[in-house]
This record gives structure tokens, sequence and C-alpha cells, in this order.
């Protein structure tokens, strides 16, 4: 008797960008996003973070040299873009995976992202 581990999933079926992008609005891929790997991901692959620190060190110095309320906006500004990026990074890695082969091509070779056929 051979004893098999059940416990690793079989791999999942490679399907190529074409096909994904043509049969994604018909519901014909179920797509299962790794929530604790998107978040980086599409933060790297937006530039969220050098996008924030644009808008956050320009803040600051404006509160420093006497505008407080122009200042507190583009901080402001900085924070809630990192938050959103963070909350809907599935749904932006959604978007960018069905228009970019690239980003489809990585999220899905890193595990950030699964397609299976429904």
């Amino acid at each position: 008797m051979s004893l098999q581990n059940d416990a690793q999933p079989a791999a999942a079926e490679y399907i190529p960008f074409d096909d994904f992008s043509a049969g994604l609005p018909q519901g014909r891929f179920r797509i299962i996003v790794n929530p604790t790997l998107a978040a980086p991901f599409v933060s790297h692959r937006t530039h969220a973070a050098a996008l924030a620190l644009a808008l956050i060190g320009p803040g600051i110095a404006a509160a420093l040299v006497g505008y407080p309320g122009w200042g507190g906006l583009l901080i402001a500004a900085g924070i809630v873009l990192r938050w959103g990026i963070k909350k809907q990074a599935p749904r932006i890695l959604l978007h960018l995976a069905s228009r970019v082969p690239s980003i489809y091509e990585q999220a899905t070779e890193h595990g950030v992202m699964e397609v299976r056929r429904a």
C-alpha cells in the first residue's frame, strides 16, 4: 500500500490571458484572491507608497510653513490613499489583471490570484 498526501490540492490549470479576459465577463471563471498578498502586490504595482509620500511630504512642509489647512488635506489624502488601496486591493487586482497581461501573469504566478474554470 502506498500512502498519498490528500492534503495537497491539485495544481490549478493554467488559463491564458486572452481566454481569461474574454471569459471573465461571461462568468466562465472562478477567481480566488489571497487578500494578504493582494494588498502589497497592488500597492507595489500602482506605486501607491510613492504617491502617498508625494502627498504627505509636501503636506508636512505646507503645515510647517504656515498653511496647516492645505497641509492637513494633503496628509489626509496620502493616508486615505494608502488605506483605500489596502481595503480595495482584491477588486483593484481583478480590474488590473483583466486588462494588463503582465499583471495577470505575475499575480497568477506568485499565488496572489488563482483562476479556475467555473
